[in-house]
């Protein structure tokens, strides 16, 4: 608990014994869907009591549970991939079953860069009817070739479609990369995650998909992958300062204000849309300086909170705070230009806010 309410961690994966990988490289060597996933209880239940002392050890009390993205098989054939979707999901869902009070499901969708999104439909409504889950994650390169379209491309409007059907809240989180020149590069997909989430998060902003679906609620995971570099004319500096009620709007300069003689120059202001109740961030992210920079330009109203515990963070020491680097609560506790109305907003509120569906299982 934060100032009596719960602390909902937006950005949690599962954790599994061997058997769950083994049987994934069991099903792309023998290629058969004819064989299920036995995993036998003692083994989970290792798995589970580590993974939920990690979270009593950074003040978590909700999770919501998703597939580890570098696992989601999306550049496999199609019926590799589904079999495999449908066996994670059931999987989070058992997990959910033996916790209900900690655990909330997240969908994998069975996405194939050589299908339409259309194929991942079934999938994410049986996940949101039948199994409970909030969810799903949307992985906006399936093929890790970039050749997918864009998230503000029509290819995508079907799946936002049945999202606002369902209430369900989707989760911009990218998986591995085919890409050649970054083979040197040791864990890779993290290099891909800043690439892609940066990409949907301008594509969303500058395009009219909420316009077009104005139900749709979009998480974008990591901060939204990139900071702004570039002060935008007409925007805040610094959106917390904003929310505080203090003035931090980008002003024009040099020809725009009057400040050149000679020939006039003329701008047209587009005017940016009001995606508050639409697309969110989560807190995700380790380098303190990082995340300071990420609230400041997105918010504390968009950012919701989110850690990966347990995960790559879990073994790296964040010097600030002396605490492990996922102890993302330590370090929001730790940024002094942050009040406890922000915090109880990015650790709770606005988890609320971007996944309605919660509402149905704790509220």
């Amino acid at each position: 608990m934060y100032k009596g309410k719960l602390v909902i961690d937006a950005h949690g994966h599962i954790s599994t014994p061997p058997h769950f990988r083994a049987f994934a490289m069991n099903l792309m060597s023998l290629r058969t869907t004819k064989y299920d996933l036995a995993i036998p209880e003692a083994a989970m239940a290792a798995a589970q009591e580590r993974h939920l002392s990690m979270m009593d050890e950074r003040n978590i009390d909700v999770q919501l549970l998703s597939p580890r993205p570098v696992a989601m098989m999306h550049w496999e054939r199609p019926f590799v991939v589904e079999k495999w979707t449908k066996t994670t999901n059931d999987l989070i869902a058992s997990q959910c079953r033996l916790h209900p009070k900690r655990f909330v499901g997240i969908a994998q969708l069975p996405q194939n860069a050589h299908q339409p999104v259309t194929a991942a439909l079934p999938e994410l409504e049986r996940c949101i009817k039948d199994l409970g889950f909030v969810g799903a994650i949307v992985n906006p390169d399936p093929g890790g070739d970039r050749t997918t379209p864009g998230m503000d491309n029509e290819y995508w409007f079907p799946l936002y479609e049945k999202a606002e059907e369902l209430d369900a809240t989707l989760v911009v989180h990218p998986s591995l990369t085919r890409d050649p020149r970054v083979e040197r590069i040791p864990h890779s997909y993290q290099y891909n995650n800043l690439t892609e989430e940066a990409l949907a998060v301008q594509l969303l902003e500058y395009s009219d998909v909420f316009q077009r679906h104005p139900k749709l609620r979009v998480v974008v995971c990591h901060c939204g992958g990139a900071l702004r570099r570039m002060l935008d004319h007409g925007g805040p500096m610094n959106a917390l300062a904003a929310e505080h009620g203090e003035d931090s709007l980008v002003r024009p300069s040099g020809q725009q204000a009057g400040g050149q003689v000679g020939q006039s120059f003329g701008r047209v202001e587009d005017a940016k849309p009001d995606l508050s109740k639409n697309l969110f961030f989560d807190t995700c992210a380790y380098d303190p300086y990082f995340l300071g920079t990420a609230i400041r330009q997105r918010g504390a109203n968009r950012m919701v909170f989110g850690t990966e515990v347990p995960g790559s963070g879990s073994g790296v020491l964040n010097p600030e705070t002396g605490k492990p680097s996922d102890d993302v609560l330590a370090m929001l506790d730790h940024f002094d230009f942050l009040n406890d109305d922000d915090r109880v907003k990015m650790v709770h509120d606005n988890v609320r806010r971007a996944f309605p569906l919660l509402e149905r299982v704790f509220f």
